[in-house]
């Protein structure tokens, strides 16, 4: 989740970068179109113009390589939520397997109380009914059996 939220603020960075680089970019060409129009040195105009021009490429390209890793970033988000999102969905079924286990075994330790109750229940009635002919077990050892 750091990373996301990491990633996502470098989305925001990229974002913001872009729109500045926009607005440079068109302010370039804004001051290009008023330089060609303006009378004056013309050889001052065409130095200028010819660096705007480049400086136009430049930040063209930039634009170009920035989009790109915006949509790379992008597309490691959208990887990352889908991962975080079916690691919680796996979580969530495994919880779902515990309890139903954890349910069981509760109802498993129930009956096995149980039938060492009606265990030792029969061997008292046994005892009782043969006398002392047949020698009382212990609960243990039924248990350990």
């Amino acid at each position: 989740e750091t990373e996301v939220e990491q990633l996502q603020r470098l989305l925001a960075g990229m974002e913001k970068d872009h729109q500045d680089l926009l607005a440079r970019m068109e302010s370039g060409q804004a001051e290009l179109e008023r330089l060609r129009k303006a009378e004056g040195e013309r050889a001052v105009q065409q130095e200028r113009s010819s660096q705007l021009e480049k400086e136009v490429a430049g930040l063209r390209e930039k634009i170009h390589h920035l989009d790109d890793m915006l949509k790379s970033q992008q597309r490691k988000v959208r990887q990352m939520i889908e991962q975080l999102q079916n690691s919680k969905s796996v979580i969530q079924a495994k919880d779902a397997a515990i309890q139903e286990l954890k349910e069981r075994v509760s109802y498993l330790e129930a009956e096995n109380l149980e039938m060492h109750d009606r265990i030792e229940h029969l061997i008292e009635k046994q005892v009782s009914r043969d006398g002392s002919s047949v020698r009382a077990r212990s609960k243990s050892e039924y248990v350990s059996r």
